[in-house]
């Protein structure tokens, strides 16, 4: 887990929310990955997605059994597709995702007896730090658009130049009176 965290670092590090994915069988670590939506324009471009596309290329093989995806945040529904797809044997998660979280957090799909492949997860892995990454990146984002939301209405607020000193807006040269 604390090699997904890095990972996670490193989506932070993008500007992307900061989840780290790592996939190993044995003792090997197969492959990494983090998230890259925003920069990859690519809604699927979670953390997990990368890991499981890096790992299948590194094995030559979409299957993957045997395998352990290590991810610092509860996978969501596509990404809990996908390593099902994969026949990853063991799924193992930091923090809960209470808004699209697919192992127990909103749905648990890993639970359905009609699948023909069952993963066996394990949360809760480092939960602490793994959603005090989440937190504190949400809490900066947050202060950066206070802060941008701030500057704009100051700036909105500005007066025109020269009403500052109650010297009021200088007239252009047609409208004033001819000289004598």
């Amino acid at each position: 887990m604390r090699m997904a965290l890095a990972a996670a670092e490193a989506a932070r590090a993008a500007g992307e929310v900061p989840v780290g994915a790592v996939i190993v069988r044995g003792d090997e670590v197969i492959a990494r990955g983090f998230n890259h939506p925003i920069g990859g324009h690519d809604p699927s471009a979670h953390a997990e997605m990368a890991a499981l596309r890096a790992a299948a290329q590194a094995l030559g093989n979409y299957r993957l059994p045997g395998c352990e995806l290590y991810v610092t945040l509860e996978p969501c529904l596509m990404c809990s597709g996908a390593i099902m797809h994969a026949r990853i044997a063991r799924v193992v998660y930091g923090a809960p995702d209470p808004k699209t979280g697919a192992c127990g957090g909103v749905v648990d799909a890993f639970a359905n007896p009609q699948l023909n492949h069952h993963t066996s997860v394990t949360g809760g892995v480092l939960a602490e730090e793994c959603g005090d990454a989440l937190r504190s990146f949400f809490a900066e984002r947050r202060r950066a658009a206070r802060e941008a939301r701030r500057a704009a209405n100051a700036a909105a607020a500005l007066p025109e130049r020269g009403e500052a000193a109650g010297q009021g807006v200088a007239p252009d040269s047609d409208d004033l009176p001819p000289a004598n």
